[in-house]
């Protein structure tokens, strides 16, 4: 059988869940896939691999390769390696990312750019799928666009042997080796979704559609509109392509346990945990804000943890306790929770290279894997929702879950699950005929990731302190019923320091109150490049409305404390610009940041609000960007002529778009050149490492 070498790199789980179809299909088309995460590079070999080479990558933080890529990108990036290093290895990549990211899909852009550089060539194009629009919308088309580019490759390479030598002959073949573009397969993609790798499988799902659809024929009259529950034509009417049904592969037993103790220590982690104690909590922001933000200080006196200001860091954040407990009971297992969950591979289980999931750890209780380990409220891809139909016994229930994870139903997948944050827990109770076994929730759920947050301290000016900043995070969910849900980190943070939670007197005098502290679990970020310039000479640039300003109150503590040390120091201009809604509600370090410019560490602070009224004749600066624009020569000249840094913190999706689009615009017309030239010019600055975002969606 023809084999090719699939090696996936996650973060969340994704990429390995794409890599595992890609995996399940190849069979059905005449391949074998050699599948690997790219971590366990003992078990492959690139400078030796003769077969195709597959590679699936996702992107994490604000454009890096995942966690388990990182062994693998640094040796490859070894300026050693010669040129042709990789000359023998033909390859096709999918990226995955978030284009509310500036560096979207940056993690396979990466080992893309750098395998071809070391002589590497694709057979198939790369391919860029985008989580903000939908994954699907790109993995399916170029999942089965694979096939036949993969057929076209194997053809090609025995040709190319059996003519061994003909310089013409080897010219041709190497023209039949040019990339298969994803966009020219689809008549093969069409005929590649009638192949099955399991017929009498699938004229049983054939049948029971049908019979399904009957059953929707003979219903009575159905609704007008659409709904997560419900479907209208043409989709209702609809013959569905359905994805294969994912093979169970975990064998789950429940053993009673005699006084064991769940320890949080069992949370597995890549990273060095630190349990520390919550010193102080200020709330930065009125009652009648419209969000609340939170400052929160961590005692690291008694660890080694160590960070710069700029860093980021992980919590470490169980689920609502409240939604576990829900979840139990809709499952049936309330009465089982404190039992020791035991995992198996399934003896017969027909998935390739099956593993215990490495975030489930051994011999813990039922309630702390759902509490602790796996992320509830992820939404579910469409394999758990295909999986789900085979447990749903009410026709019409089992029929709209097919068309949630079909093709025909992808626009209805993205409204009433992608768009409206559905979990699991809401499917299950809204569709009340489908029991899965627990078996099918630890196959499908990932796991719970940390919590990522800014520094907003120096240990100039706090030693053995560590501050973070947030908005306590509440979304309405009406998925089933209407309810107010909070962030699954910032509500369990804000309720863990109700009773040592100040008001904003003036951050740097609270102390917390006389309530013992509570603990929270953190790891260091190992991918931190937000830091301030190694030349304190050189001119800054800090945009952080909201919450993004926690990293440059770090930086200014930290200057302010380096410029007492070094009183004949030189040291460049900072500029700020901040923006928030209202300047009596939600103007968060008010104080601190008057105090900074009044000192002339903050050389200019420039503060927009986008809620309160004008004041004066003039056209109101609303947002930051309008603040940059306003002030458009002077950024200019920083940027071009002085060597200035330009960070930029907070919102990915609208500010920090906004605020690129407003650099080329400034950099555009200060300098005098065309748009495009401009954007070269800010691609330059990101490359030197002077323009630098740590943004989120």
């Amino acid at each position: 059988m023809r084999r090719f070498l699939l090696l996936y790199a996650t973060q969340k789980g994704q990429a390995k869940a794409i890599a595992e179809e890609i995996c399940e299909k190849a069979f059905a088309h005449g391949f074998s896939a050699d599948l690997h995460c790219i971590s366990e590079s003992d078990k492959y070999d690139l400078k030796t691999e003769t077969a195709p080479l597959v590679v699936v990558v996702s992107t994490t933080g604000t454009g890096d390769p995942p966690d388990t890529a990182r062994k693998f990108v640094k040796a490859i990036q070894d300026k050693a390696l010669p040129g042709d290093f990789f000359a023998h290895l033909r390859y096709g990549l999918l990226g995955l990312g978030d284009s509310e990211y500036t560096y979207f899909c940056n993690g396979g852009k990466i080992i893309d750019k750098r395998l071809q550089e070391l002589g590497a060539k694709h057979f198939y194009d790369t391919g860029h799928a985008d989580d903000c629009v939908g994954l699907e919308l790109v993995v399916e088309p170029w999942i089965d666009g694979l096939w036949a580019a993969l057929t076209k490759h194997f053809t090609s390479s025995r040709g190319k042997e059996e003519r061994n030598g003909a310089l013409k002959m080897a010219s041709n073949a190497s023209r039949r080796m040019d990339p298969v573009k994803p966009e020219l397969l689809h008549l093969e993609s069409q005929v590649e979704l009638l192949r099955l790798d399991d017929p009498g499988r699938k004229e049983s799902e054939v049948r029971e559609q049908n019979a399904v659809n009957r059953s929707q024929s003979s219903a009575p009259p159905a609704e007008s509109e659409s709904s997560l529950t419900h479907s209208i034509p043409p989709l209702s009417r609809a013959s569905l392509n359905i994805p294969a049904l994912p093979p169970e592969y975990l064998q789950v037993h429940l053993q009673e346990r005699l006084g064991q103790e769940d320890s949080q220590a069992s949370v597995t982690s890549v990273d060095p945990v630190f349990q520390v104690p919550i010193s102080k909590a200020v709330q930065l922001t009125t009652d009648d804000a419209i969000k609340t933000t939170l400052l929160v200080e961590l005692d690291i006196s008694k660890t080694d943890f160590s960070y710069q200001p700029g860093d980021a860091f992980n919590v470490i954040c169980p689920n609502s306790d409240s939604e576990v407990q829900n979840l139990l009971q809709r499952l049936q297992l309330t009465d089982r929770r404190e039992h020791c969950v035991l995992l198996k591979i399934k003896a017969d289980t027909k998935k390739k290279g099956a593993a215990l999931p490495q975030h489930i750890p051994e011999g813990r209780s039922l309630q702390f894997i759902l509490t602790w380990c796996l992320e509830i409220r992820a939404v579910p891809k469409k394999a758990l929702l295909r999986a789900l139909v085979d447990y749903t016994s009410n026709g019409p229930e089992k029929r709209r879950l097919q068309e949630l994870c079909s093709r025909q139903g992808a626009a209805d997948y993205n409204r009433f699950v992608r768009d409206e944050r559905a979990s699991l827990l809401d499917l299950l109770l809204a569709f009340p005929s489908c029991q899965p076994p627990l078996h099918l929730l630890l196959e499908h759920l990932p796991k719970l990731q940390p919590r990522p947050y800014s520094c907003a301290s120096s240990n100039l000016s706090h030693p053995g302190k560590l501050h973070f900043i947030f908005n306590i995070v509440e979304f309405l969910s009406t998925t089933t019923m209407e309810v107010l849900r909070k962030g699954v980190c910032t509500g369990w943070l804000a309720a863990a320091v109700t009773a040592i939670l100040r008001p904003d007197t003036r951050v740097s005098c609270v102390e917390g109150g006389t309530a013992p502290a509570p603990q929270i679990s953190i790891s260091p970020r190992t991918t931190n490049f937000f830091h301030l310039p190694t030349d304190p000479s050189a001119p800054i640039i800090m945009v952080g409305p909201g919450t993004g300003i926690a990293p440059f109150i770090g930086f200014l503590r930290h200057r302010e404390k380096l410029q007492e040390q070094y009183p004949d120091g030189h040291f460049g201009a900072m500029w700020l610009f901040f923006g928030c809604r209202h300047k009596d509600r939600d103007y968060l370090f008010r104080e601190e940041l008057r105090h900074f410019h009044k000192h002339g560490i903050l050389t200019h602070l420039k503060v927009c609000f986008s809620r309160d009224a004008p004041v004066g004749e003039e056209a109101p600066v609303r947002y930051v960007q309008d603040n940059i624009r306003l002030h458009s020569e002077q950024v200019a000249r920083l940027l071009l002529n002085e060597r200035g840094c330009i960070y930029v913190c907070g919102d990915a999706k609208n500010m920090a778009k906004d605020v690129n689009d407003t650099l080329v615009e400034v950099i555009s017309k200060q300098a005098g050149v065309e748009k495009l030239e401009a954007m070269k010019t800010l691609a330059t600055l990101k490359e030197e490492k002077r323009y630098l975002q740590d943004i989120w969606s």
